[in-house]
């Protein structure tokens, strides 16, 4: 009894308050150069137009989220306006406080995803492979945004629910990653990204071979699930300010030296995490999802900033998760 409560309170000593600090450090221990959110009252003005529009339910939830902190500070906790005035604004703090509460269910979708179908029985090694996924999510938040940690939960569960549906092969799961879909298509383009994970647990070219298209018939979906509300959102927010993407970056990319050094990082980890795929079947899986990822890295390459290495934390998670996961015995994996 007393070894379970221990497992316990280790388990939430890990998954939950480890990592909320290690968030909090990166949101007021230091600075980033890089924005400078600590300053705005309110949401600022840029969410609303340009392709942050489309990102309709953070924008929601950080109006509300920034609300809430107001009347917190001029209110319950009046007491302590002073310090939290001189850390951040009603907006900053809102931010911190919404991007936790996602931050901490990320974690605990990796823990539980570290245990399901697990190559390693070693609990210490789970460990460590859970604090590494936590600091890779933590060191993106040099440049804090509403939307990304709220669009890495939508993902990571997108991902679990793949991998429920391919062992258990039970239909609620599909289902329900294709109502996943379309919700995490109004928080960021990330969505996307759980087709390509399908893909590649499902997609066997042996069958395509034979003719049986059946793991194709059950992307399409998928796929219409995410365009129906991409250009949806698109249709509808019409603004004179708005585009469907912000700018075009490749120069920069390919001139700055930051953004060399944020590619030259991505192309490191993911080499390393490649390596950690000891068995043929997780290396197998894992190279056909950066294959089915091309086009989200040809977008990064020419709307995004190398240097924003929160845009490859999606693939960097993957990775792990698909190194360490048990495949072999399912034939739909391979």
């Amino acid at each position: 009894m007393l070894k379970k409560n221990d497992e316990k309170i280790n388990g939430f000593l890990l998954v939950i308050v480890l990592p909320l600090l290690l968030f909090a450090m990166s949101y007021y221990g230091f600075e980033s150069s890089y924005t400078r959110l600590k300053t705005s009252e309110r949401p600022p003005d840029f969410l609303f137009s340009s392709v942050y529009a489309y990102r309709v339910i953070p924008n929601y939830l950080s109006v509300q989220m920034t609300e809430v902190m107001y009347n917190l500070m001029n209110g319950p906790l009046s007491i302590f306006k002073d310090f939290l005035s001189k850390n951040g604004t009603p907006f900053y703090h809102g931010l911190f406080v919404m991007n936790s509460f996602f931050f901490m269910l990320c974690s605990v979708l990796i823990h539980k995803m570290l245990q399901f179908k697990t190559l390693f029985s070693d609990l210490n090694m789970r460990r460590v492979v859970h604090l590494l996924s936590v600091f890779f999510i933590v060191i993106t938040q040099y440049a804090p945004t509403n939307c990304d940690t709220i669009a890495l939960f939508c993902y990571l569960s997108g991902v679990f629910l793949t991998l429920k549906y391919g062992h258990l092969q039970k239909n609620g799961y599909y289902w329900a990653l294709l109502v996943l879909i379309v919700i995490s298509t109004f928080v960021r383009e990330t969505a996307c990204l759980n087709i390509a994970f399908f893909a590649a647990v499902f997609l066997n070219i042996k069958n395509l071979k034979e003719g049986n298209f059946q793991s194709v018939l059950k992307i399409i979906p998928l796929v219409i699930a995410f365009l129906v509300p991409y250009l949806g959102l698109r249709k509808i927010i019409a603004l004179k300010e708005t585009t469907f993407v912000e700018g075009f970056y490749i120069d920069r990319n390919f001139s700055s030296p930051f953004n060399l050094a944020g590619l030259i990082f991505a192309i490191i980890v993911l080499y390393f995490i490649y390596r950690l795929c000891i068995r043929k079947e997780n290396r197998l899986v894992f190279g056909k999802y950066l294959f089915f990822s091309l086009p989200y890295l040809i977008m990064i390459t020419l709307v995004g900033l190398f240097w924003e290495i929160r845009l490859f934390l999606p693939l960097f998670l993957t990775g792990i998760i698909t190194a360490f996961h048990q495949l072999t015995k399912q034939h739909r994996f391979s």
